[in-house]
């Protein structure tokens, strides 16, 4: 799913990281195993040169499976927050997988992939003008809105980097017009024109509200009555002027106060890039993983998977591909290989081993292995023969498999395990992505939670963690997608939209047809209401004669339990501890549940922007997948 939130500019010095505009292209990559290799290759290319660079540009490959990138940040943006920007667009980019490449747009920065050669393409189909229209603007406003348009169009043709920047007070400080134009800097002139041209006369339909922006093939504009542009920095050269200059009269009490000043500017910059990425040294966890008895040879995994024989493909997620393998022991193994290197992601990557690792219930998948020290980096798990659960119940045929006792086996199963990471001896453990693709069947369908790359522990001192959101939307609670406040209720939640599914064999994301057009979720909710929660049960279900006479009843108190579990306030549901008896024991009657959250898509997309303006320090990246 991809969301489109018109979000507030903050403060000036910011690397804008705020996610605009994404599009996947609608094709399947032509060889997927080679595309991959090509997409790793390039990132790491693209990744090196903007490190010195606002821009750069790579091919890599040959035929359908070439990966044409550019990247690029604008004018505004000081090398520190372009690094900052780039870091964060292409955690964005593998949602995209497996088509053939796409586009995104973020208020500091733009990435665009493609099979084929765009660079000088500078309109298309997909360009877009997106109005925020929470305040309507004087005339006075439009007007100087249109000139500072035109001033910057004018600015950025006379400027070899393609960017301009417009500051201009209407009548008082508080109520002044900003305006950003840039180019991506492999259109010719002439082309630049015509995409500007286009931009101005697309943002001034934006008018008389208060923020619009354009998002051109080949060109970005804004405006907004918010000073959303970073302070003027001076170029490389000025810099080399000045260094000069300082060396030159190193006597003068003036160079300690420019030493001073240069000191404490790159310890915040250090500071910022600390807290953005993360605290921990990639080179020191990749020791640590190596040096682990968790360690396997790359080479090993490579053979045990016939060099990644496509026949040897179980599935692909958002950040990877799982391969069958088999060991020289005649051990049988699931090799889970990412997208792109996690020296880049190693605090995700080295949290999934760390949690995992130290993790036994019969519910949770067993982790057998790593290696971070190959061209990706790769985890091995124990193989379960039966994939994952989504491939049973969203499955016309395959559903059938799976009746009304193993699915409440399965149910009751994943209730342990997140009861066992809830109240984990060490640290209380907060899966964060339950859903049916990451709740594995052994081979006699038992069910074991799985991916733990999303997941945090904290000590019991703690009520919650305040966190960028991270997830899958339809499965994530509102106080976590408004707030980033995370407890173990955001897995309840995610627990209790599971079991509508198993239910009712409809995913909670493609839920939508011509006989439900609310979510899942709001679609339980009314047939609760109604007394009439068995027309929502999965047809597989109902076309069986079950032994269990009372199918029905116990059908719709597992439904009760689901909405216990999703209530919109969190101290309203139950405890995994708790569901896991409501679920087990019939005699105590269940309360009444309270209105879930999310009755309509509007009430969500109310949550993503309340969520998107929040000002807390967070310590993800915002990725809804």
């Amino acid at each position: 799913m991809i969301i489109t939130p018109l979000l507030v500019s903050k403060s000036n010095g910011d690397a804008r990281t705020e996610i605009i505009k994404m599009y996947c292209a609608g094709d399947l990559h032509n060889n997927q195993t080679l595309f991959i290799s090509n997409f790793i290759s390039a990132m790491q290319t693209i990744s090196t040169e903007m490190q010195t660079s606002h821009f750069a540009t790579t091919v890599v490959g040959y035929g359908p499976d070439t990966n044409y990138v550019l990247t690029q940040c604008y004018g505004d943006l000081s090398s520190q927050d372009c690094i900052l920007c780039y870091a964060q667009i292409r955690t964005f980019f593998p949602n995209c997988y497996p088509r053939k490449g796409g586009r995104i747009y973020l208020d500091g920065c733009f990435v665009r992939l493609q099979n084929y050669s765009f660079f000088e393409e500078y309109t298309g189909p997909n360009d877009t003008t997106i109005c925020g229209n929470t305040t309507r603007k004087s005339i006075l406003f439009q007007q100087s809105a249109m000139h500072a348009v035109i001033n910057v169009v004018k600015g950025a043709l006379r400027n070899n980097d393609y960017f301009a920047r417009e500051e201009m007070m209407v009548s008082d400080p508080n109520n002044s017009v900003y305006v950003l134009a840039e180019c991506w800097k492999t259109l010719s002139l002439s082309s630049c024109r015509a995409c500007l041209e286009n931009a101005s006369r697309s943002i001034t339909t934006c008018l008389p509200w208060s923020e619009g922006r354009v998002l051109n093939t080949g060109c970005f504009m804004r405006y907004s009555n918010t000073n959303f542009l970073n302070p003027v920095t001076r170029s490389s050269s000025d810099r080399g002027m000045i260094i000069s200059i300082v060396a030159s009269v190193v006597s003068s009490a003036m160079v300690i106060i420019v030493a001073l000043m240069i000191v404490l500017y790159v310890k915040k910059c250090r500071n910022i890039q600390h807290k953005r990425k993360g605290s921990y040294d990639v080179k020191k966890l990749a020791k640590i993983l190596n040096d682990s008895n968790l360690h396997f040879k790359y080479s090993t995994i490579n053979k045990a998977t016939g060099y990644w024989h496509e026949s040897n493909k179980l599935g692909q997620g958002g950040f990877g591909i799982v391969y069958k393998g088999v060991l020289a022991d005649g051990r049988e193994i699931a090799v889970k290989r990412l997208f792109f290197n996690y020296k880049f992601k190693a605090v995700d990557f080295y949290n999934e081993v760390n949690i995992i690792s130290s993790l036994e219930h019969k519910n949770l998948v067993r982790l057998l292995g790593c290696n971070c020290s190959g061209p990706e980096s790769i985890l091995i798990y124990e193989y379960m023969p039966n994939k994952s659960l989504d491939f049973f119940i969203f499955d016309e045929i395959k559903g059938k498999e799976i009746g009304w006792e193993k699915r409440v086996e399965i149910i009751i199963g994943v209730a342990e395990g997140l009861g066992y990471l809830h109240n984990n001896t060490k640290h209380r453990i907060i899966h964060r992505d339950i859903k049916a693709p990451n709740i594995l069947l052994d081979l006699r369908l038992r069910p074991k939670i799985a991916d733990f790359g999303l997941a945090r522990s904290f000590q019991d001192g703690k009520s919650h963690i305040s966190t960028g959101i991270v997830g899958t939307l339809g499965y994530m609670a509102p106080e976590y997608l408004a707030h980033g406040q995370l407890t173990e209720k955001a897995d309840v939640y995610s627990f209790g939209i599971l079991i509508l599914e198993v239910v009712t064999g409809m995913e909670s994301n493609r839920s939508k047809t011509t006989e439900y057009n609310d979510s899942l979720l709001s679609t339980a909710w009314k047939h609760f209401k109604q007394g009439t929660v068995e027309e929502i049960f999965d047809p597989n279900l109902m076309m069986h004669t079950y032994p269990n006479i009372n199918f029905k009843n116990d059908a719709i108190k597992v439904v009760h339990v689901a909405l216990l579990c999703t209530q919109e306030a969190p101290s309203l549901r139950p405890t995994m501890s708790a569901a896991l008896k409501m679920l087990e024991k019939d005699e105590d009657p269940l309360p009444a549940p309270s209105n879930p959250p999310f009755i309509n898509e509007t009430n969500m997309e109310l949550y993503i922007t309340q969520r998107s303006m929040d000002n807390c320090d967070d310590d993800d990246s915002i990725q809804l997948l």
